[in-house]
């Protein structure tokens, strides 16, 4: 037994230092086991909800950085520039009830009253805010979520300033066994990772250098 375990232990790349050995590989984290909940998207209570139980897939936040060349005298040296949250998406089952229609549909009206052709008056009146947690798959029963009855939650990401770009609700087909969807784009102003200090959003000391490298 004891040459089964370490054989497994084996199972791993070592630190580059040699010090700390191989000490066998950890769980990743699964694509599967993930929710995604919505504040203020919608007029009625609840609405958010709608949407969170009938998730199919979304994306994770995607950033990017302008470049900066600085031309010097025999080479370029690049710095970051402004950053931009590429858009996130969604997509969602469409339920026989029409709840998620309806919350898509009460979120899009908020933006743009398509009746009266009248806009909102300012961002705050239609924006929301989107969280996405990847979960540890358990549902109260064992590790971080004992007795609670929630599953553990292994990292959270939160977006804020919310609308939806977008809204594809796709097609109807004689002819196949799927689920209505309905696609959804959606921008946003900023991302975190939460809680505050595990990443995106943690406070990183800054130097008062006056080299642009």
């Amino acid at each position: 037994m004891a040459v089964a375990s370490q054989s497994l232990i084996n199972m791993s790349v070592s630190g580059s230092d040699g010090g700390s050995g191989n000490q066998g590989l950890l769980m990743p984290k699964l694509q599967y086991r993930f929710r995604v909940t919505f504040s203020n998207l919608g007029v009625d209570v609840g609405a958010g909800l709608s949407l969170t139980k009938q998730v199919i897939d979304c994306s994770r936040p995607n950033l990017t950085f302008a470049e900066i060349p600085l031309q010097v005298y025999n080479s370029t040296i690049k710095l970051a520039g402004k950053h931009t949250w590429a858009d996130m998406s969604i997509n969602i089952r469409d339920d026989a009830t029409g709840a998620v229609s309806k919350a898509v549909g009460q979120q899009l009206q908020k933006q743009l009253d398509f009746v009266e052709q009248a806009s909102a008056a300012a961002g705050n009146d239609y924006k929301f805010t989107t969280t996405i947690e990847i979960l540890d798959g358990g549902n109260g029963a064992s590790g971080s979520s004992i007795g609670s009855g929630r599953p553990g939650v292994l990292e959270t990401w939160e977006l804020y300033g919310c609308f939806l770009k977008g809204a594809n609700y796709n097609t109807l087909n004689y002819g196949t066994n799927d689920a209505v969807t309905i696609a959804l784009s959606i921008a946003y102003d900023n991302a975190v990772q939460a809680p505050l200090g595990s990443g995106v959003g943690a406070a990183i000391g800054r130097t008062a250098g006056d080299l642009a490298n």
